[in-house]
């Protein structure tokens, strides 16, 4: 292909103009969340070859099915693009590591090859997206990013564009914390179990954009430990990508593809499923019977107190590994709202160590059991816990009140008036967000209304 894109793997596009020149979140190889996660096909040949070959690496976030770290050992000696999010925890890693470590400033601009140019967007959340141009036509990289004030900048630059593609994480919901159960060990069931249609939560975000194809994108996985593969009945197959899309103006294409900008077709891509193993945790050195010692709860304790949000919206945090609760107090009494969370060890300490909270979170094999009053479970840990912790605390560098304020100080400072007006828009869903979440006929038309807001 003379100039063009692929789409393959999970998260990864491989953008050509003569050679392969740009790749995004190559995962190709090894496991994410502590081994819970797989590739669900597998990546053919050609396309490794490809992406081995490719000059630039653009990294959109640190989640491990994005920044796979057995995948950039691979990938050594390339050009890593990077979102300038503050705290620079990324590139600040990549560079101790031996990287070529560029940071593209947002809202720029920059060519990479005579037919190729991208532009990057990194927002609050520790998410960030990247708009390729390849000769003339527009690739919107949204990975997993929701919007977080760039919205209308997106369209603006969509509008400019004949052929336009979007590429976004659509599915029933697993990709996230789904392992909830209440104080009596009942699970408290998570939106993925109503499986709504897919289709037409693509058609809507499509149309709200104004592309003109859009290609699912970033939920390309599937769970492989013995104490994970339970969500495996929440992951979305390919056949339900088409399930209740119908659109005027946009074309959904498969997930895997090779687009050739110049005779603007496309041809599918059929990569071979990956087998259903089902692996021991054990093999990722997790033994769920083994407890804590006194030195490594030390460490968890002052991993969580040092995140100040916590202490002001939790009384408690419970960690049950090995069959034993090790318990952060935040009050002394009178305890109304607090979590537990059952995990095996070896886990739980690497997430401590290694600051990565937020991927035990998504490795769904950790437990999280809500205790206390909480009046709306449908939330689970949004807003309060998984923003300050993983996003905030452990990729931003903001724990205390004060780098709060300088963090989210910085973001509005980019790109002011949009910033407040998604802030804006925040407070309204989060207000109502309890309400619509239990009702899922609600929710439906919250979400068609979102997209368009």
């Amino acid at each position: 292909m003379e100039v063009g894109f692929e789409t393959i793997g999970n998260a990864t596009l491989i953008c050509h103009d003569q050679t392969p020149v740009l790749v995004t979140d190559p995962w190709i190889i090894g496991g994410a969340y502590f081994g819970s996660w797989k590739l669900s096909h597998e990546i053919p040949p050609e396309q490794i070859d490809a992406i081995t070959s490719c000059e630039y690496v653009w990294l959109s976030h640190g989640h491990p099915d994005h920044m796979s770290g057995e995948s950039l050992d691979r990938l050594k000696g390339k050009k890593i693009l990077l979102p300038d999010h503050v705290g620079s925890r990324i590139a600040n890693s990549l560079q101790k590591e031996g990287f070529n470590v560029a940071i593209l400033k947002d809202r720029v601009w920059t060519s990479l090859s005579p037919r190729i140019r991208i532009v990057c967007i990194a927002d609050y959340n520790q998410d960030a997206i990247l708009l390729v141009d390849v000769n003339g036509a527009l690739v919107v990289d949204l990975n997993d990013a929701t919007d977080r004030g760039w919205r209308n900048f997106v369209r603006e630059i969509i509008n400019d564009y004949k052929e336009s593609f979007l590429l976004r994480l659509f599915g029933y919901g697993d990709s996230d914390m789904i392992n909830y159960f209440d104080e009596a060990g009942v699970r408290i069931e998570s939106l993925a179990v109503k499986k709504f249609p897919v289709g037409k939560s693509i058609a809507n975000a499509a149309e709200a954009y104004g592309v003109r194809y859009v290609v699912p994108f970033s939920s390309m996985h599937r769970y492989q430990r013995a104490d994970s593969v339970w969500a495996n009945q929440y992951v979305t197959p390919l056949e339900a990508y088409n399930t209740g899309f119908t659109s005027k103006h946009c074309e959904l294409l498969p997930a895997f593809i090779r687009y050739d900008c110049l005779k603007k077709a496309f041809v599918e891509i059929n990569p071979d499923e990956n087998p259903d193993d089902i692996i021991d945790p054990k093999d990722f050195d997790d033994d769920w019977s083994e407890p804590l010692d006194r030195e490594e709860f030390g460490k968890i304790d002052a991993y969580f107190r040092s995140i100040s949000h916590l202490q002001v919206k939790f009384d408690f945090l419970n960690f049950r590994v090995g069959g034993e609760d090790n318990r952060i107090e935040f009050r002394k009494r009178n305890f109304r709202k607090g979590l537990t969370f059952e995990v095996p060890h070896n886990s739980l300490m690497q997430a401590i160590e290694f600051e990565i909270f937020d991927d035990l979170l998504i490795g769904n094999f950790m437990k999280t059991i809500l205790e206390g009053k909480w009046p709306h479970t449908h939330t689970g840990l949004y807003p309060d816990f998984t923003p300050y912790v993983g996003k905030y605390a452990d990729n931003g560098r903001a724990k205390s009140d004060d780098e709060l304020e300088a963090y989210f100080r910085e973001y509005q400072r980019r790109s002011t008036l949009d910033y407040l007006r998604h802030r804006m828009k925040c407070r309204v869903i989060e207000s109502l967000r309890p309400y619509v979440k239990a009702n899922p006929v609600l929710y439906q038309f919250a979400r068609r209304t979102c997209w368009w807001s």
